[in-house]
């Protein structure tokens, strides 16, 4: 016999929602219990790492030691003191120039030429009255000499009674005529080489010489122009070049008028070229224009070189140092320096910290002299470099650093 099924048998059935959320919250846990273990291993990880300090920079520059002298500085342009617009004398087509910019020239070298076929010609008509002023001299002295011989027959005729006084004195008077038409023939050939002179001076004109020795700076007519002296005809031009002489270069520069007690004519200078940033140029005050400008409240100041550098162009920026003494070639040579609080002593030598990519490099200098608030410094640091500030003994070779903000 079966026995009986007891009545509450179907509360034994397994509860399948509270499995599923039994197995929620174990995986729950074993998702956070790893995060907490990752988060723990970060934080050791980041506690290992190596800290980078934060440091002050200064930049490794270039000086000279001549600027210890510095008194005063101004700024300025390269001017020639002997500078000429060549134009002609004459008025003519231009026929023929023979420079072009950057020529050199020699003093009376003829370097453009007029169309002068007028003039050339009433020159040679004027050579041409000359030849005949002195050929008619030598017919006045033949009539001279031929009145004077008749005189003298006519006088010793006379002395024997062979011709009457008349006949002498119209001899007589036919003598003075020619010894005045000598002197009339001598004064002609004095006119007309005169004009001959005046003719060859306008052929002159036509030929448009240098004046001095130079270079040729700018053109200002071609052939075909018309020149004209004053350039006042409608399409005539005037100056047909610009020319200087590169030894009279010097530097105008204008100087406060506040500032003029600390400047004298002959104080050395020093002038700078922004064509040139890497030379350094000697001079000294010339001269200084007596007149202050109302207007800037300056005083032109010219500044002569010691020695003209082919370099050196008219019209070029400068700036003029003006120097308490005169300075060696030595001291206008470029120096590396850096603020002194940038050298260290590591291990019994001097050292600045660069930064590079973030971290400090250690490089050995020697240290110089001290220029200004500089030191001078020899070695692998160059200008540009940015070098570490007062470090300190924390601070290693390929140590990271980060620069704090100023």
């Amino acid at each position: 016999m079966t026995p009986p099924v007891p009545s509450d048998l179907g509360k034994l059935a397994i509860d399948r929602d509270l499995a599923r959320v039994t197995g929620r919250r174990r995986r729950k846990w074993l998702w956070l219990a790893g995060l907490a273990a990752a988060a723990l291993a970060g934080g050791a990880w980041y506690l290992v790492q190596p800290r980078a300090i934060a440091v002050e920079t200064v930049p490794v520059v270039t000086i000279y030691p001549s600027q210890d002298f510095l008194v005063l500085n101004a700024t300025g342009y390269v001017v020639a003191q002997r500078k000429a617009a060549i134009a002609s004398k004459a008025t003519g087509r231009l026929l023929w120039l023979g420079v072009a910019e950057g020529s050199r020239v020699k003093a009376g070298e003829i370097i453009a030429r007029i169309d002068n076929r007028d003039v050339v010609a009433q020159a040679q008509s004027a050579q041409a009255g000359v030849v005949a002023a002195r050929a008619a001299l030598v017919q006045a002295q033949a009539e001279e000499r031929d009145a004077a011989a008749q005189l003298k027959r006519n006088e010793d005729l006379l002395a024997k009674g062979f011709v009457s006084p008349a006949t002498v004195d119209t001899a007589r008077w036919r003598a003075d005529r020619a010894v005045a038409g000598v002197a009339n023939a001598r004064a002609a050939i004095g006119v007309a080489e005169a004009n001959a002179r005046n003719a060859e001076v306008s052929v002159d004109y036509t030929l448009i010489r240098a004046p001095f020795d130079g270079v040729i700076l700018s053109k200002s007519a071609n052939v075909g122009d018309l020149v004209t002296p004053f350039s006042s005809a409608a399409d005539s031009k005037g100056a047909v070049v610009t020319m200087a002489d590169m030894s009279t270069l010097e530097v105008e520069a204008d100087v406060s008028e506040s500032s003029l007690a600390k400047i004298k004519v002959g104080q050395p200078c020093e002038v700078t070229l922004d064509a040139l940033p890497g030379e350094r140029f000697r001079g000294r005050i010339s001269r200084m224009v007596p007149t202050v400008d109302r207007a800037k409240a300056t005083v032109m100041t010219k500044v002569q070189f010691d020695a003209i550098d082919p370099r050196i162009l008219p019209e070029m920026s400068a700036k003029v140092s003006f120097l308490s003494q005169d300075v060696t070639p030595a001291q206008q040579q470029p120096l590396t320096a850096v603020n002194p609080g940038a050298l260290v002593t590591r291990e019994g030598r001097s050292v600045v910290f660069l930064v590079k990519d973030g971290v400090a490099v250690e490089v050995p200098v020697i240290a110089g002299a001290k220029v200004g608030g500089l030191v001078a410094i020899a070695g692998a640091a160059k200008t540009g470099d940015k070098a570490v500030l007062k470090p300190g003994p924390e601070l290693a070779d390929r140590a990271l650093v980060k620069v704090a903000p100023k």
